[in-house]
């Protein structure tokens, strides 16, 4: 019987990698999955769901195979706005890669969809065991930083239209669709910026054709002209994951 064959999860459901879709799952060597899968819970990650909160412990890991979780940054005052994103590519609980049991921001469903759910206490305890896990985790946490360094570039030197292209191409490359379910309102609290302006720039890129916009739903129309707008503030990050996990045994 092969390590595979052997595995149940905690609901008695044998996972199969067959049926995983995050590439972070289906990266990994089968002895490290191992140590995982008897703990992997599907779950369904409704829209707006709160997976972390700031200063508080961090119960569960996800594994998002659909949708896209949204890492925003809060200060005191309730000022927000969004220093990542983790979509199929990654996993959420970062923290826990370097030792730290505390989420330092919120993070929540920020487009519904689904995943695999891991306690915290499982997903360290592997890490604890495998020299290989923690290889493939810090490289996946070393590509979210960059992702969130690069955000921070953009939040601070991108204008607006630039900003909300790359958003865009961001959400897009984690969505199985060109359809990215969101409402202006909600951009404009990722981007950090007035509702107004988000409505300006959308309707700009609408009418140069790159997308199509109905009342909370963006179609992406032509990739190609969202990113000539996004220029240079997308691209690096995308790179080193892909550099990252190709170099990952």
């Amino acid at each position: 019987m092969t390590i595979e064959a052997g595995l149940k999860s905690i609901d008695g459901v044998v996972p199969s990698r067959a049926d995983i879709r995050n590439r972070l799952l289906t990266k990994m060597p089968i002895s490290d999955f191992a140590l995982l899968a008897p703990h992997l819970e599907m779950v369904t990650l409704k829209e707006r769901q709160v997976v972390e909160v700031p200063g508080r412990p961090i119960t569960h890991v996800y594994f998002v195979e659909t949708g896209v979780v949204s890492v925003v940054a809060v200060n005191a005052e309730d000022h927000r706005i969004e220093v990542g994103v983790i979509g199929k590519e990654g996993m959420t609980g970062v923290p826990l890669v370097f030792g730290d049991d505390r989420a330092q921001h919120s993070a929540y469903m920020q487009i519904g969809g689904s995943g695999r759910r891991l306690p915290a206490a499982a997903f360290t305890d592997a890490l604890r065991q495998s020299a290989t896990l923690r290889a493939l985790m810090m490289k996946s946490a070393q590509a979210f930083m960059i992702q969130t360094a690069h955000t921070a570039l953009a939040n601070g030197r991108a204008k607006l239209e630039e900003r909300l292209a790359r958003w865009l191409l961001m959400a897009h490359d984690r969505l199985d669709s060109d359809a990215v379910p969101l409402t202006h309102e909600f951009l404009a609290v990722m981007l950090g910026v007035r509702r107004a302006g988000v409505t300006v720039a959308l309707h700009s890129f609408e009418r140069r054709g790159f997308i199509a916009a109905r009342r909370g739903q963006l179609t992406l129309i032509s990739r190609a002209g969202i990113e000539q707008v996004a220029g240079s503030f997308y691209g690096i990050p995308e790179a080193e994951l892909k550099r990252l996990m190709t170099d990952t045994p």
